[in-house]
């Protein structure tokens, strides 16, 4: 085993071997940036293209991200390209590398903590000038520090939100962010549509419950949905609650409600993208949520929120809710939402409720 990992440690010190570059920063024509994962690690990067645009609107930011958290850069201002990858589709994505090779882009910002091959190699195929990444963990016995690929590491920062932490990346051009906040850009059609659907709840408190995100186990029950729904209107009688799905799960979820015959509670429009999600949360009172995406989009527009979240205190400090109001409720387990507690949760609604009344 000592063996294998030292061999690896070898080859990953081979392939970041890079001759150095004579480039000066303050000569930033192009900037990429690598964000080819989740739709909430997106989010809480926007803040980052925003505040290097409006420091530098004169350089070109293009950014690397995925088939699912690409629409959040919709209608962004601060972004000028956006180009589709698939984090374990290399080969599949070898041409569009290859084109961006063919960008020569001054510089290339990587967002990943750990040392990543995936990450590595589209940076060899792209070869920018210059490479800023945040401080990165050790793998196979090799630190961040050792390879040679990387121009500038920001520190180890203990307890500090991923915002943040992403935000240090612009230290080398010498940028103090002038605000943190999140840019979600939704369209007048979105805005038109969550509009005309929440107008038939007019004068009433809404809140919006979402039941699940994109890790397993990360879920409100069916059962803890009921049981939430009717001990939020126990307190609060002139409520609409607003349960929002995936599409493929509305119908689904609209059956089992019908169910519940409980008519204070309805399921969303169907929201198609990202952003159909996002003009509707912007326009609802409250809301609950047990994805950190959802907690990102809340945010965004500082809605009063609560969150479920596992019982991971370390991973909740990354993730954090950033609305002025929020409240989270920890679960039992340290993998999943099991053992969460609905009463915890209604006291927490009922404060916030309480405030924005």
């Amino acid at each position: 085993m000592e063996l294998i990992t030292n061999l690896k440690a070898f080859f990953l010190k081979k392939l970041t071997y890079k001759i150095p570059v004579n480039f000066e920063l303050k000569d930033t024509g192009t900037i990429l940036f690598m964000r080819y994962d989740r739709i909430g690690d997106m989010i809480i990067s926007t803040p980052v293209f925003r505040e290097l645009k409006l420091a530098y609107p004169k350089i070109s930011i293009s950014v690397l991200a995925s088939k699912f958290n690409s629409e959040i850069l919709r209608n962004n201002p601060y972004v000028d390209d956006v180009i589709i990858n698939n984090k374990n589709s290399l080969i599949g994505d070898l041409k569009s590398l290859i084109l961006l090779r063919k960008n020569k882009f001054d510089v290339c910002i990587e967002f990943d903590h750990s040392v990543v091959p995936h990450a590595i190699i589209r940076l060899k195929i792209i070869k920018p000038k210059y490479i800023i990444s945040i401080y990165k963990d050790g793998r196979y016995g090799v630190n961040g520090s050792d390879l040679r690929l990387y121009n500038f590491f920001t520190e180890n920062k203990k307890n500090m939100h991923l915002r943040d932490k992403w935000l240090e990346t612009l230290i080398p051009f010498n940028i103090l962010p002038k605000s943190k906040k999140y840019d979600i850009f939704y369209s007048p059609i979105q805005n038109k549509n969550a509009k005309f659907f929440l107008k038939k709840y007019s004068g009433k408190l809404l809140i919006g419950i979402n039941l699940e995100g994109m890790v397993k186990g990360k879920k409100i029950e069916l059962i803890e949905l009921e049981k939430i729904c009717k001990q939020l209107y126990l307190f609060y009688n002139n409520i609409q609650i607003i349960v929002l799905s995936s599409p493929e799960k509305n119908l689904y979820i609209s059956n089992k409600i019908q169910k519940m015959n409980l008519n204070f509670v309805s399921t969303s429009y169907t929201t198609d993208t990202i952003l159909d999600v996002a003009a509707l949360i912007d326009k609802l009172d409250l809301i609950i949520t047990p994805d950190t995406s959802i907690v990102h989009i809340a945010s965004a527009y500082n809605k009063p929120l609560v969150s479920i979240h596992e019982d991971n205190r370390d991973s909740y400090k990354l993730f954090a809710p950033t609305s002025k109001l929020n409240r989270t409720v920890f679960s039992k387990s340290k993998n999943s939402l099991k053992g969460f507690s609905v009463d915890l949760l209604i006291r927490y609604c009922c404060e916030l409720i309480n405030i924005i009344k």
